[in-house]
């Protein structure tokens, strides 16, 4: 982990030595390498930095931003030497955006900024508030299989089970303790710093009832009235609706919509669940890892939920909306749409078979390109190792 470069990290520091009129923010989930990012193009650069983080118990206000300013133009003073400013967890400072763009429109020439956050808050506030065009957004999201066959040599079926978070590989040979720390240092971290911290959530319990339940039930396609029979205290469906969102700010669990043409966000519509990292199902599951790769239902759901996750990770951001689409007894996984493109996606892990979902969608809309994932179409070795917005698009 200390030594492998994720690939995005030399275009950024090309982007801060050029001193562009925007600031670089790399935002993504939590333990995907942010930090180690910015520590590599710190050295990349080779200039004075100050680095500072906001990811504390009690959430700081404003001045805890103009602080760390007064900081680094001090250490640009001593230096005669222009100094990056390395914000982290910055979604977590009350008035954030508010502060950084006055700092930053009176910014001297010699002060560089690069701004972290494991929340999708962090752009949408900035996008909304005060912030919009004076930054350049660089997208983490969980580890690819080829980063992680790079970086740690692993296979593609250690890859959808163990996920990819580089922080646990060390765990990998003990598949207990490997458990036992995702549960402990990542769901339990995320749900509380990422989601309970950033926004009002009246029922907490729920909340982490509601991750359990969508790790159970990875890549299925789970009715609001369902769920609600299966958790206690569960409140209303626009409840539920309401959190899977907040879930999907912090890059853990998404409720895929059902897709139409013209109007591709059905709201109140049953989601399909996914889990962005796969590591987030197998930590809750019983199952250890030669058992899962016997079970081969339950290893489909891994692979399909996979597929997800990697549509979600890759296409993050690009214009790109990822649903899946159901009429009667005919369904298909994944459908992803960009203004008149669509495309729609069939998982198959086992032996291959008729494809009468895509069969259905392609006779609704014969415009449709469809593609078939593992079994007899394209191997998952290759989907895993691909862009999507480049595969399809």
């Amino acid at each position: 982990m200390a030594t492998y470069q994720r690939h995005a990290v030399s275009a950024i520091a090309e982007n801060i030595a050029r001193d562009l009129p925007v600031f670089q923010v790399i935002v993504g989930p939590r333990q995907v390498g942010k930090t180690t990012a910015a520590q590599q193009i710190i050295e990349q650069l080779g200039v004075p930095s100050v680095y500072a983080s906001a990811d504390s118990p009690l959430p700081v206000g404003p001045e805890w931003i103009e602080t760390q300013w007064r900081r680094a133009r001090t250490l640009a003073a001593e230096k005669q030497r222009p100094v990056l400013l390395v914000l982290d967890e910055v979604q977590k400072v009350k008035g954030w955006s508010e502060a950084v763009k006055a700092l930053w429109d009176a910014r001297p020439a010699d002060l560089r900024l690069l701004v972290l956050g494991s929340s999708a808050l962090l752009i949408q506030k900035g996008r909304t508030e005060s912030l919009a065009g004076r930054f350049f957004v660089n997208r983490f999201g969980h580890w690819s299989w080829p980063e992680c066959a790079e970086a740690f040599g692993w296979s593609l079926n250690e890859w959808l089970y163990f996920g990819g978070y580089p922080g646990a590989v060390v765990f990998k040979q003990d598949v207990a303790q490997w458990k036992q720390y995702i549960a402990d240092a990542f769901v339990e971290s995320i749900i509380a710093r990422d989601v309970l911290q950033l926004q009002p959530v009246t029922k907490p319990a729920l909340m982490r009832h509601l991750f359990g339940l969508a790790a159970t039930f990875p890549a299925q396609v789970l009715s609001y009235n369902k769920m609600l029979g299966q958790l206690q205290d569960a409140g209303n469906a626009t409840t539920l609706a309401q959190y899977l969102g907040m879930l999907e700010t912090a890059y853990i669990v998404s409720g895929l919509e059902l897709f139409s043409k013209g109007q591709v966000r059905r709201r109140g519509s049953s989601p399909k669940l996914i889990l962005w990292n796969n590591a987030l199902i197998n930590a809750l599951s019983l199952k250890g890892y030669e058992e899962t790769l016997a079970d081969s239902v339950w290893w489909g759901r891994l692979v399909e939920n996979a597929v997800g996750a990697h549509l979600l990770n890759s296409l993050a951001g690009k214009n790109v909306a990822v649903t899946y689409w159901r009429k009667g007894p005919a369904e298909v996984d994944f459908v992803l749409s960009s203004g008149r493109r669509l495309v729609a996606l069939e998982v198959k892990s086992g032996r291959a078979g008729r494809l009468p979902g895509l069969e259905a969608f392609k006779h609704s809309y014969p415009e449709a390109q469809a593609c078939v994932v593992g079994g007899a179409g394209m191997p998952l070795e290759e989907f895993f190792g691909a862009d999507p917005l480049g595969l399809f698009f």
